[in-house]
């Protein structure tokens, strides 16, 4: 069988925004957005393809009022110093419906060995420079400092979202210079939105890559890289240079569109890397595409080129499509 169809895909129908994390205790932990975005849940499995019918178990839910009752967007779960955390985006509700898409970032935190048993607790919200839109935040150490990279939009920047990079003095407060290194420019990153999002981290070959995603979540949603070399200052936007084409996009010829917003972890014998995320498997969408529940979750096989940069190919078929 082809290197790419090491999973039948999808791994889980109507999860977007999918976060599979493997931890040293060799389980898989699953996170993603749920389509009613009212809760936060989290699965584990001895493998990728186990996640699908792991029991998920409800860890958080949205309040009924309040900056966190509504909208629960993009879950990822990390495990920091001994404790687990999982980063989210929350909206608020109002009479008038204003606050729906006004989204923050905060933090939960378990100490529990196993985070599907645990008590979780409310770390608050990650406070950034401006009180705006701001979403998908992901954390990441290097040479002995935290880091997080989020989307967040600028006032004075018109658009969607950018991204930033700050340090943090610990899992939920970001500590000193907060650096835009994206901002949408390119035509694929401004097709209905100008969006800048999603990101996701490798530190690999001498380099910190950062995957993220870009535009409207409909067929046009895709993914595009930047990289900075692992001895450079990464609060310094010089240190960056993003591609000037996505590295992952729709495929009308294996049926999948609008692939994007990923993370990234190893096949069971850890020889393999794998990138996990959504797609749907038809163009046509009735109505807002946020509301269209079936963008599932994926994983397929990447390899590298010679520059130390991931190869991701196209995203592959439904496996239903590959039975012959």
């Amino acid at each position: 069988m082809d290197q790419n169809y090491l999973y039948k895909n999808p791994i889980i129908e109507q999860r977007a925004d999918p976060w599979i994390y493997k931890h040293v205790d060799g389980y898989y932990y699953f996170t993603a957005s749920v389509p009613e975005y009212d809760r936060i849940e989290l699965r584990r499995s001895a493998t990728i393809q186990g996640l699908e019918s792991a029991e998920p178990v409800i860890v958080w839910r949205k309040y009924d009022t309040g900056p966190m009752s509504a909208n629960i967007w993009a879950p990822e779960i990390h495990f920091i110093d001994g404790a687990w955390y999982i980063y989210f985006a929350a909206a608020r509700t109002t009479e008038t419906n204003e606050g729906l898409f006004d989204h923050r970032m905060f933090v939960l935190e378990t100490k529990s060995a196993n985070p599907l048993e645990g008590e979780w607790v409310e770390k608050g919200q990650i406070k950034a420079k401006w009180e705006s839109f701001s979403l998908d935040a992901t954390t990441f150490e290097h040479n002995g400092e935290r880091y997080l990279v989020w989307p967040q939009k600028d006032p004075n920047i018109k658009g969607n979202s950018n991204l930033y990079i700050s340090k943090m003095s610990n899992p939920w407060t970001l500590s000193g210079e907060q650096v835009m290194i994206t901002t949408p420019e390119y035509d694929w990153e401004k097709i209905g939105y100008l969006v800048n999002e999603g990101p996701a981290v490798l530190n690999r070959n001498g380099k910190i890559i950062i995957t993220f995603s870009a535009s409207a979540t409909d067929h046009h949603y895709c993914m595009g890289l930047l990289y900075a070399s692992d001895s450079a200052d990464l609060l310094n936007p010089e240190s960056w240079t993003k591609l000037p084409e996505p590295v992952f996009k729709t495929s009308e010829n294996m049926g999948q569109y609008g692939p994007g917003h990923n993370s990234f972890t190893v096949s069971e014998d850890g020889s393999k890397d794998i990138i996990v995320y959504h797609a749907r498997n038809y163009k046509e969408i009735e109505g807002n595409p946020l509301y269209d529940p079936n963008r599932h979750t994926r994983a397929q096989e990447f390899t590298w080129g010679e520059d130390g940069l991931p190869i991701f190919g196209e995203p592959v078929a439904d496996s239903k499509q590959l039975i012959k």
